[in-house]
């Protein structure tokens, strides 16, 4: 198993980085930093969102993730596919992904969509149960879940506790294999993600006692593997057993709408959920019932580890979902309890932004950054390599910079004041 730390973000490619502050001035927690020439992540803050890979320009970051040979350490390889990777195909037929990855090295495939729909169905009973604070905010996007953790931990009695559809459909496959004699040391579950989020959540366990899968892989990875292979197929077997509202989760709005509540909103991208969050926070969203949040803009399609435009994503699996029946997964065939579908442990909240374990030392250090935040221009340009001027500020305080570094636009002012003193 990677690193946690590797885990929770992407890795630098410090050759590729150019030290152009764009993936600092986006980064929606202020992880990253740039000072020498090359971006630095405090692992801490990081959620995992990619919107760093998203956006450099020099492609300096890359999402973590398993090597696809990671596969050949099991004897019987499951494949459990993210809704999202029907929609980066052309003309896509899902049986023949399905059989697509039985040919490249798998054995057997269980659709997350599969996972989502039994999901749906769990979310609407927990949600008549009224026990959790409203609006409920759904857990299902890692990197909203981070986020909240890290950022808005009050909205703890609105989190769904519930597992996301990959930890549901990594639980079945596992036991419906072993059901059919396959022994559980052979059985390597592996889920085909299309963000770092994932990744990290999956690999982690958040939510459980322990992690469900023994691998993560990348959709972009799949994809360059299932291309060559695709049309030469023969013999496609009827493996989906997924319905429209399964796949419908791949999009913004999908989750929403398969727990057909009607006081709902559906919010993407990651400063758009940031907005939501104050709003919820400033009492603006009265009325509603359920919040879905995606850190990816038009939801799973727009992951970074994705090769579509997330948009021509979206309209082919629209035109998939028209010919699915509704769906195909009840919580009475699969004769669970609702404790299956819940969090087996409360992720743990994170505390990343306090100044200090000691609270006298953190009164201190507060005292010192109102200090410095009094001599600086409050334009939050990142000339000193943080993302605003109180996140320098705070870097002073925690000795992260020497004591007497100083505003770079600041001095550059002062120098051209002197010139010009000079010249007159």
């Amino acid at each position: 198993m990677l690193e946690k730390k590797i885990l929770h973000t992407v890795v630098l490619n410090t050759e590729r980085c150019k030290g152009c502050v764009t993936c600092m001035k986006r980064c929606p927690t202020e992880a990253i930093r740039v000072r020498h020439g090359k971006a630095s992540v405090n692992y801490e803050k990081c959620i995992g969102c990619g919107e760093c890979v998203r956006i450099c320009p020099y492609h300096a970051k890359q999402a973590a993730y398993d090597a696809f040979e990671t596969i050949n350490d099991y004897k019987y390889k499951i494949a459990i596919p993210a809704p999202s990777l029907f929609g980066q195909f052309e003309n896509p037929d899902i049986d023949t992904i399905l059989n697509g990855l039985i040919a490249i090295g798998f054995d057997a495939v269980y659709e997350v969509g599969r996972g989502a729909e039994l999901l749906s169905e769990a979310t609407k009973i927990v949600l008549d149960q009224g026990k959790l604070a409203k609006p409920v905010i759904s857990t299902a996007c890692p990197a909203v879940l981070e986020l909240i953790l890290v950022r808005f931990s009050h909205f703890k009695p609105n989190l769904l506790n519930m597992l996301a559809p990959v930890d549901i459909a990594a639980k079945l496959a596992r036991e419906k294999a072993i059901a059919a004699g396959v022994p559980a040391d052979d059985i390597g579950v592996f889920f085909i993600s299309p963000c770092p989020a994932k990744v990290f959540a999956l690999k982690m366990g958040l939510g459980h006692n322990k992690p469900v899968v023994d691998g993560v892989l990348a959709i972009s990875d799949i994809y360059k593997r299932l291309r060559p292979v695709l049309g030469k197929l023969e013999n496609i077997k009827p493996l989906s057993k997924m319905g429209g509202t399964g796949l419908g989760w791949a999009a913004s709005g999908g989750e929403a709408a398969a727990v057909f509540r009607s006081k709902y909103l559906a919010a993407d991208g990651i400063e758009n959920v940031i907005n939501v969050l104050n709003a919820i926070e400033d009492n603006a969203l009265k009325g509603l019932e359920f919040i879905e949040l995606n850190a990816c803009v038009s939801g799973c399609v727009g992951g970074v580890l994705n090769v579509e435009n997330p948009f021509v994503a979206k309209a082919r699996l629209r035109e998939i979902k028209r010919k699915l029946p509704e769906k195909c997964n009840t919580l009475a065939n699969e004769g669970r309890p609702l404790e299956f579908y819940l969090w087996e442990q409360e992720p743990d909240f994170k505390d990343v932004f306090r100044l200090d374990e000691s609270r006298v030392s953190a009164m201190d250090k507060l005292l010192e950054m109102e200090k410095t935040l009094g001599t600086l221009p409050l334009v939050d340009c990142g000339m000193c390599g943080a993302p605003s001027c109180r996140a320098f500020a705070e870097d002073k305080a925690n000795g992260i910079v020497p004591a007497d570094y100083d505003c770079p636009r600041l001095n550059e002012k002062t120098e051209k004041s002197e010139e010009s003193a000079e010249a007159e």
